[in-house]
């Protein structure tokens, strides 16, 4: 009987090398642990074995074992206790590399037992002799406070942190800078923060002298963080504000975009405490280099900085009013880039370009991307609305592109043309002939529902209008919800405008939309518009022919406040997604799932409260298809807000307002219920057979008889059940 030897695996081998005599084999062992750490197996038993080669003079091995250290410190607290004392000894190693990497390591290693051992080797580090030891030291003092705050405080690092801003070697100020910002913004997440609190790092100016001056020494990612901290301060007066707006112009010809973004940012901010309109044109004018050059970078560096011109143009947009030319789209740009490209180009049109701009949009129409295309044409519109000089020219180019027949070339220029005739009413009626050529190029929602606005709106200068109309009004029910309410839209203007040849199309896109049509929308306003033409028709003139004010394109996409906000995060994620940080990132160790789940709370409350609102509504509102004028007025009755406070002191409402409800739906029928009762409801014969008397026409003036009322239900007192006050609603 043969006995099979156990099966020895990687992990046994590489056990047995890193306790081996040789010093390469050892070394050779740490590499291949790291190697398959770094592909995501478990090595975590050999961290007993790897801890033995942590005291070693060779520098590359000693930063392979702190890397396993770093890594499996979390699942093995215990024996990173061991490494304690290695950990000390080496923070007085006369290497400073050596120094340097032994208090860094310390500091990434989130294990709670290992923090106390931190605080004495910390303090020699942050007074070292040499500067790279100092700005590690300082950088560790910040992973502490997000450990263990009151550590920090106690030991009293914060205030050795607010010394080392005056330190003599700027890479020093740059990291202590990045520290103290970061503490400051772990101190201010909480929400008990007081203005006194240690961790709050407030710039006096004495540190922006200093600030100032370890500027232009430090690395590229010191500068991010100086120029961050220089867009917190708040100036005390003009002559300040320009003083840090000329120290800080130099870093525009810097080559990291990065710093480039963050000096743009603080111009942008203390811009606005100066008053001197010499200076603010030299500022603007000097900032349009750099942001230029940011275009040449990667796509997605691109992309960046178009997000931020984007929004630096929203608030001035003659920065780089000179630049057209420079956002003009490459062949082999990506369509995310090509996008961003074009609303600028859009926001820089003016009349000195528009040639230019209108000749290289033409160009983009003939591209193969087909959302590309589209995005193009609707730039050409949102150009003639923009600039009243060039719609001529602007409807030169869409009648050329409607000339190619590609389907949905003209399908969008359909859209655009709508905008225009908004913007200019009665102007270009002279191209109506041609949008209508193309009915049958039409097959998406949108275009559809453009012609037909178009043809409603001049139904008095096409002859055929009722024809065209009745394409679509023979269809009704197969056309989308959006399609079918601007055809009965403009059926209803071309009734108004020829009553006398369109009485049928109307009567029947009424009957069509009140008896077939799924969507409620569409069968309210078909009401709406027949009880309007019913019985007033001035009435229904004013409503629906009413004068309509002229489109423009905004200035601004955000709101002004919301803007200056903005301006003030340039270069980082909420300025590229043009929305405020708190609204998706949560607040200090509060995750995005937290905020989530707080939103939905109080869109429930809101929710609930709405609700109460709506059953008050709906007790003291008259039925809306009871036309009768002489119905009694409740009196004594409390109505709007006053009757939602009274409906909420009920035990049933309370209930739903607290969240502590155990059957909403009958403490919602038993609101309903508590109402004193409904009036009952008097139903009218409202539809085709009875609003359209003598031979198919609309009895204009014509008072409509109210059918008997229907008897209101009664419940009986003795088996009284919620859901017959439900019943009573109808």
């Amino acid at each position: 009987m043969s006995i099979r030897a156990p099966r020895k695996g990687e992990n046994y081998e590489l056990s047995v090398d890193l306790n081996s005599e040789y010093r390469e084999k050892r070394k050779d062992a740490i590499k291949r642990t790291i190697a398959s750490m770094t592909v995501g197996k478990d090595v975590s038993g050999l961290f007993p074995d790897v801890l033995k080669n942590m005291q070693t003079d060779d520098l590359e091995q000693k930063k392979l074992v702190y890397l396993y250290l770093m890594n499996y410190a979390k699942t093995q607290p215990e024996l990173v206790i061991l490494a304690v004392n290695t950990f000390v000894k080496d923070t007085d190693d006369p290497n400073p590399l050596v120094r340097a990497l032994a208090i860094r390591t310390m500091g990434c290693l989130r294990a709670e037992k290992i923090i106390d051992y931190l605080c004495d080797p910390l303090q020699k580090c942050l007074r070292d002799e040499n500067p790279y030891v100092r700005k590690t030291a300082a950088l560790c003092v910040a992973k502490l406070y997000d450990l263990k705050p009151e550590l920090v405080i106690d030991n009293g690092f914060l205030e050795q942190l607010q010394e080392m801003i005056s330190d003599s070697n700027p890479m020093v100020v740059a990291n202590t800078v990045a520290a103290l910002t970061d503490i400051h913004i772990a101190a201010t997440s909480q929400p008990s923060t007081s203005s006194s609190d240690p961790g709050i790092f407030v710039i006096t100016t004495n540190i922006l002298n200093k600030l100032l001056i370890a500027l232009n020494e430090c690395s590229e990612w010191g500068r991010v963080a100086i120029l961050n901290a220089l867009a917190r301060y708040v100036a005390q007066d003009e002559k300040e504000s320009e003083h840090i707006c000329e120290r800080v112009v130099p870093q525009f010809q810097h080559v990291n975009g990065s710093v480039v973004l963050a000096a743009v940012k603080v111009i942008m901010i203390h811009m606005r405490g100066v008053h001197r309109e010499d200076l603010i044109k030299q500022l603007v004018r000097k900032m349009a280099p750099p942001l230029v050059t940011l275009l040449s970078s990667p796509p997605e560096v691109q992309w960046v900085a178009l997000r931020n011109i984007n929004l630096l143009l929203q608030k001035r947009p003659d920065i780089l009013s000179n630049e057209m030319r420079v956002f003009f789209c490459k062949y082999n740009d990506p369509l995310y880039v090509k996008v961003e490209k074009l609303d600028i180009m859009v926001r820089l049109a003016s009349e000195k370009n528009v040639d230019a701009l209108l000749s290289e949009l033409k160009e983009y129409a003939s591209e193969v991307d087909v959302d590309f295309v589209r995005k193009s044409i609707k730039a050409i519109g949102q150009t003639a609305v923009k600039i009243d000089e060039a719609a001529e020219r602007c409807v030169n180019v869409l009648l050329e592109l409607i000339a190619t027949r590609v389907s949905y070339v003209v399908q969008e220029a359909v859209v655009v043309m709508k905008d225009i005739f908004r913007k200019y009413p009665e102007t270009y009626e002279g191209i109506i002939p041609i949008l209508c050529a193309n009915l049958d190029e039409l097959d998406e929602p949108e275009a559809k529902a453009s012609l037909i606005w178009i043809i409603g709106e001049y139904a008095k200068k096409i002859d055929n209008a009722d024809e065209l109309l009745s394409i679509f009004v023979d269809a009704f029910t197969e056309e989308s919800y959006s399609v079918q309410l601007q055809t009965l839209t403009a059926v209803v203007k071309l009734f108004l405008k020829k009553p006398d040849s369109s009485q049928g199309i109307v009567q029947k896109v009424l009957n069509t939309a009140t008896k077939d049509c799924d969507s409620p929308d569409v069968r309210d306003r078909a009401y709406i518009y027949w009880r309007l033409l019913s019985m007033d028709p001035a009435a229904a003139k004013a409503v629906v022919l009413a004068h309509r004010p002229p489109i423009s394109i905004p200035r601004t996409t955000v709101a002004p406040a919301l803007l200056e906000e903005l301006l003030g995060e340039v270069s980082s994620l909420a300025s590229v997604y043009h929305k405020p940080a708190e609204t998706f990132v949560g607040r200090g160790r509060v995750g995005a799932d937290s905020v989530r789940k707080g939103a939905e709370a109080a869109d429930d409350q809101f929710s609930t409260q709405k609700a109460l609102q709506t059953v008050v509504a709906g007790q003291q509102a008259e039925n809306l298809l009871d036309f009768d004028d002489d119905a009694p007025a409740l009196d004594g009755q409390p109505k709007g807000l006053a009757a939602t406070e009274v409906l909420s002191q009920t035990p049933a409402a309370a209930n739903l307002l607290a969240g502590t409800s155990s059957n909403p739906l009958d403490d919602l029928v038993s609101i309903f219920g508590s109402g004193g009762g409904l009036a009952p409801m008097s139903a009218v014969p409202f539809g085709p057979g009875s609003a359209i008397p003598g031979r198919g026409g609309f009895g204009f003036g014509q008072p409509m008889s109210p059918a008997p009322a229907t008897p209101a239900i009664k419940s009986q007192p003795q088996q009284h059940h919620p859901q017959d006050d439900l019943l009573g609603l109808f």
